[in-house]
C-alpha cells in the first residue's frame, strides 16, 4: 500500500461513526440544452453547477449532515455561482482562489435519439491545479468524527491534483478521520494514462469503497468472472463477492438501474433500484453515494443505508441538473428499475 502513512488500512480496518463530512474536488459550471433540442441550435441554454464532490455535498446537506466542500476555485462568475448554490444548499465552502485559471465546464448535448452526450472542458482549470499545499491551506477539520470523501475523478485531472488527494487521505488517516472513496472512473478524463493502480491505492486506504460493476475489475484485477450482461442484481452480487474475497471490506457495488449490493464484514445486502422515468443520469452515482453516507451518519444499518442511497440516486435521475433531483425525492415510488442509461459518457 504505497504512498500512505498513518493508522490502520482498508483491509479489515476498524470502522466507526462520524458527525461531519469533508470532501475536496473541483466545482463545475454545467451548460445544457432543453430536453428535446440539441445544444448547437438551442436559443435558451440552462446554466447550472456540478462536479462529483459538490453533488455528494448537496445530497448530504439536504438531510442535515454537516458537510464541507473544499477546493481550488477560479475568480470568475461561474465560480461565484458554484459557491452561491452550494452555500444556499447548506454546504460550507472553503476555497483557495486562483485568479489565473478558469472554472471547469461540463456540457450536456441532447442528441436526436433522446440521449445526452456529455463533454468535459477541464484541462487547465483552476480545480485541476489543486496542490497539496492547497489542502493544508484549506484548514480542514480531519479529527475523529470526520469522514473525508474522495473520488477517482480529482486525481485524474493533473499530477498535482493526484498528489493532493493522496496527501489529504494520508492526513486524514493520521488524524483519525474515516475515509470513503468513490472510484467514479471516467475514461475520457484519464485518456491513455493507466488508472487501476491509482484507484487501488485509494481503495486500500479507505474505510468504505463505492464502485460500479464495471469498475470492480480495476480494483481486484480483470479476472473477476462477472458477466455484466447478466440480468438483475447478479453482476453486483458477484462483484461484491470478488471485492470481499480479495480481502477488502466494506464496499458497495452499484449496478445502475438494477440496484446495488453492499458488504460489510459478514453482512451482505442487496437493494433493487426505484422505478422511474429517467431524464438524466449525470449525478445519479454521486447522489447514491450521498444517500449512503447520510444513512451511515445517522446510524442506519446496512440495508437502511442502501435504501437511502437508492432513493437519492433515483431521484437525481428525474432532473436534468446534476444534483437538483437528489434533494427533492418526494413522491418517488419503490420498485425494480427498468430502461437503459440515457447518457453517453
Amino acid at each position: 500500500m504505497s504512498g500512505f502513512q498513518g493508522q490502520g488500512q482498508g483491509h479489515g480496518r476498524a470502522r466507526g461513526s462520524f458527525e461531519r463530512v469533508v470532501t475536496v474536488g473541483e466545482g463545475l459550471a454545467v451548460f445544457r440544452s432543453g430536453p428535446d433540442e440539441p445544444l448547437w441550435p438551442a436559443a435558451p441554454v440552462a446554466v447550472g453547477t456540478g462536479g462529483a464532490e459538490a453533488n455528494v455535498a448537496m445530497t448530504l446537506a439536504h438531510p442535515g449532515v454537516p458537510v464541507v466542500r473544499a477546493g481550488r476555485a477560479a475568480a470568475d462568475p461561474p465560480a461565484r455561482r458554484i459557491v452561491r448554490e452550494l452555500r444556499a444548499g447548506g454546504v460550507t465552502v472553503r476555497t483557495v482562489v486562483d485568479p489565473d485559471r478558469p472554472t471547469g465546464l461540463l456540457v450536456k448535448d441532447v442528441r436526436t435519439d433522446g440521449r445526452t452526450a456529455v463533454s468535459y472542458h477541464r484541462a487547465g482549470s483552476a480545480g485541476s491545479a489543486l496542490t497539496a499545499a492547497d489542502v493544508d491551506a484549506l484548514d480542514l477539520d480531519l479529527a475523529p468524527g470526520t469522514l473525508v470523501h474522495v473520488t477517482g475523478i480529482t486525481g485524474c485531472l493533473s499530477d498535482s491534483a493526484a498528489e493532493s488527494v493522496r496527501h489529504l487521505v494520508t492526513r486524514a488517516r493520521e488524524a483519525g478521520a474515516l475515509v470513503s472513496f468513490d472510484v467514479n472512473h471516467r475514461p475520457r478524463l484519464w485518456g491513455d494514462r493507466p488508472a487501476a493502480e491509482a484507484h487501488r491505492e485509494l481503495a486500500e486506504a479507505a474505510d468504505l469503497v463505492v464502485a460500479s460493476v464495471d469498475e470492480v475489475p480495476l480494483l481486484v484485477g480483470s479476472a473477476v468472472g462477472v458477466d455484466t450482461r447478466a440480468p438483475g442484481l447478479e453482476p453486483a452480487e458477484l462483484a461484491a463477492d470478488a471485492w470481499v474475497g480479495a480481502g477488502h471490506r466494506p464496499g458497495v457495488v452499484a449496478a445502475g438501474a438494477a440496484g446495488a449490493c453492499a458488504g460489510d464484514g459478514g453482512d451482505r445486502a442487496p437493494v433493487v433500484a426505484h422505478e422511474i422515468d429517467g431524464v438524466d443520469t449525470v449525478g445519479a452515482g454521486d447522489a447514491f453515494v450521498g444517500g449512503y453516507l447520510a444513512g451511515w451518519a445517522r446510524g442506519e444499518v446496512l440495508t437502511g443505508r442502501l435504501r437511502l442511497a437508492s432513493l437519492s440516486g433515483a431521484a437525481a435521475c428525474r432532473h436534468a441538473g446534476d444534483w437538483e433531483g437528489a434533494v427533492d425525492p418526494d413522491g418517488l415510488g419503490e420498485g425494480p428499475g427498468s430502461g437503459g442509461d440515457p447518457v453517453i459518457r
